[in-house]
């Protein structure tokens, strides 16, 4: 084994589906220095790993942890914790349908460094668990909001992998039965269409299509899950309903959730997650209402309290301490 005091740092890489972010992470749980690259501007997985070894030299060098690395933690979507694999990623341009050996890949383009991987929404459960709202917490689910909806469940203080190292896909649960917006992964009427920052765009443009009521949105081309957020932070009622729309999805879904693991507390992280003061009440209401009387009013509604890009580092580079 490796001797961690001659090996103080470890590197935790959060892939998402336009960008990933990675840094350079001490024993307190520090991120010494990290950079962000563009995920979604390669079709090959070759260039991409290529691209993600160059910056993590970068960051290395930036934090003088040379020769120090004990190993690299990685979360992405589908990633597979028992065999280091992507699968069928979607959501990722270079991910497509087919399984990549990443953590091999990566491993061969960092001289040899050890490289264990996770889904993205488990390793930032982890982190959630390690250094944030969830410090102490033996059972909670931790819900990403993103390009797609994550899922990370802990129960006695353990992340869920299930017997094939995919469990917790809860955002591809049928949301929608009839006439539900069709997903990438092939299915109609995943709670992801609705409640990713993808769908609550897709939601606004539908809505701004079926209405003449006045809106700042209109005068955008593009609409984005931050345009809503900065529309309804000026009063838009058409973004406040989106929020109110989105924020009732996901608090019936969370009802159905509950009915499984019973957690402590669901917690929210992702750049949608920014937009609590429009979610939170939507959410909880709609849970509630949906929950049996024995769990109504216990589950807690929580907001991470990490910085967006800390999270998944932190809980990336935790699983490289057990290498």
């Amino acid at each position: 084994m490796v001797d961690n005091m001659a090996m103080p740092y470890v590197v935790g890489i959060d892939i998402g589906g336009q960008t990933t972010k990675m840094g350079v992470v001490d024993t307190r749980g520090q991120v010494l220095a990290q950079t962000v690259i563009r995920t979604d501007t390669y079709d090959d997985e070759n260039l991409f790993v290529a691209e993600v070894a160059e910056a993590l030299d970068k960051i290395i060098r930036e934090s003088s942890s040379e020769g120090k690395i004990r190993g690299i933690g990685v979360g992405a979507p589908n990633g597979n914790y028992y065999t280091g694999t992507i699968e069928n990623a979607v959501n990722l341009k270079w991910g497509g349908n087919k399984t990549i050996n990443f953590a091999e890949l990566l491993s061969k383009k960092t001289g040899g460094l050890k490289v264990v991987l996770t889904n993205d929404a488990n390793a930032a459960a982890v982190g959630e668990m390690t250094y944030g709202v969830a410090r102490g917490m033996k059972n909670f689910i931790m819900i990403t909001l993103g390009t797609g909806v994550g899922s990370g469940i802990v129960i006695n203080g353990e992340v869920v992998y299930g017997h094939d190292g995919f469990a917790g896909e809860l955002g591809h649960t049928c949301a929608v039965r009839n006439n539900g917006r069709l997903c990438n992964c092939g299915k109609t009427g995943c709670l992801e269409t609705y409640c990713s920052a993808i769908g609550v765009a897709r939601t606004a443009r539908e809505w701004l299509s079926l209405t003449d009521e006045p809106s700042i949105l209109r005068s955008l081309d593009n609409i984005s899950s931050k345009d809503i957020y900065e529309a309804a932070k000026e009063g838009d009622r058409i973004a406040v309903k989106i929020f109110e729309f989105t924020g009732m999805m996901l608090g019936r879904s969370f009802a159905d959730f509950v009915a499984f693991s019973a957690p402590e507390a669901i917690v929210l992280f992702g750049g949608l997650a920014r937009a609590k003061e429009f979610l939170y009440e939507p959410i909880l209401n709609s849970m509630n209402a949906n929950l049996l009387p024995l769990w109504r009013n216990k589950i807690k509604i929580m907001f991470s309290q990490l910085k967006e890009s800390d999270a998944a580092i932190l809980g990336a580079s935790a699983l490289a301490w057990e290498l």
